[in-house]
């Protein structure tokens, strides 16, 4: 892999956030989505004149609902 390919490529890791948050992100609502616009911005305010913008990767995990945990047994 070329120094440019490294350059091009920006990973944005949102850490565990609940399934209703991933969704409206995926819908491209709620405050997930505004956390990826302030990057977005932030990377095009970087930029020289010309330069190519590069991939943005975003990263979200679901948590784990504690509801569907092994071993608890709902009465």
């Amino acid at each position: 892999m070329s120094d440019q390919a490294v350059n091009d490529l920006v990973v944005v890791d949102l850490g565990k956030h609940k399934k209703k948050s991933i969704k409206r992100l995926r819908r491209g609502e709620g405050g997930l989505m505004e956390d990826v616009q302030d990057v977005v911005a932030e990377v095009k305010a970087g930029l020289k004149e010309g330069e190519a913008t590069p991939v943005i990767v975003v990263v979200v995990r679901e948590k784990a609902d504690k509801m569907k945990m092994p071993g608890l047994m709902m009465r």
